[in-house]
């Protein structure tokens, strides 16, 4: 067992912020002594490591907290998943290291503004946050079809299936042409009435998952054809850029 003072020298976290992790339930102390002394075992110190990875790749406090409350949670998936970002944002900065010494050399006349965009980067991030932070998602899910009938809940599936039939109809249009976009605006709108409030995030997330899932995938460019789920993803960033 360490001490909190302990815990904040070891991880350079500061005392007043692991109590503020206390308080707000993202890390509890394993064992709270008499005099008021807060105790963490290895098993806390795990958790605390997550916090900080997590806290690294800028999710929110209540994100990681739902993230590793989530039943599902799965610690080798997460860290998996942890370093990839890890190595996303690591490609980022060597880019514009580059690129500032490209500067440095060739004059500030040198203007390239790709090696700011950061893409790759929301998109799996994005997906991260549909795949472990989607229990409130979930639980919204859950209220708004706990009393509907198995054909309802077929009915409700149907209609999306059509959305993504109108969407594919499309495919010979930009994926930024006001039609598409209006088409995916419609998306957005019945995912947030029939399953969950679908954000930005949310809906970048989906896409990404629409070609990343070959269950998703399959389905879609079923309906809609071959190339759906691609069209619908790259729309998709259009509408939530």
């Amino acid at each position: 067992m360490k001490t909190v003072k302990q815990v904040s020298k070891l991880t350079g976290i500061s005392v007043r912020t692991l109590h503020h992790y206390d308080a707000i339930g993202l890390l509890k102390p394993t064992k709270v002594t008499e005099a008021g002394y807060r105790l963490y075992d290895d098993m806390a110190l795990k958790r605390l490591q997550n916090i900080l990875l997590f806290r690294e790749l800028q999710f929110p406090l209540k994100e990681i907290k739902s993230i590793l409350d989530s039943p599902d949670f799965d610690p080798s998936e997460a860290i998996e998943q942890q370093i990839k970002l890890l190595e996303l944002q690591k490609n980022q900065i060597e880019k514009l290291i580059s690129f500032a010494r490209e500067i440095q050399q060739k004059g500030v006349n040198k203007m390239d503004f790709n090696v700011f965009d950061k893409t790759e980067i929301e998109q799996y991030l994005a997906e991260v946050r549909i795949k472990w932070g989607s229990t409130k998602a979930y639980e919204e899910y859950e209220q708004k079809n706990r009393d509907k009938s198995d054909s309802e809940l077929a009915e409700t599936a149907s209609r999306l299936m059509s959305v993504f039939v109108d969407i594919g109809s499309l495919k010979h249009l930009s994926p930024a042409d006001e039609k598409v976009q209006q088409k995916i605006g419609a998306l957005q709108t019945f995912i947030t009435n029939h399953y969950y409030n679908c954000t930005d995030d949310m809906l970048k997330g989906l896409g990404q998952m629409y070609i990343n899932d070959e269950r998703f995938k399959h389905n879609i460019d079923k309906a809609g054809g071959e190339g759906t789920a691609q069209f619908i993803r790259q729309a998709i960033l259009v509408y939530c850029s």
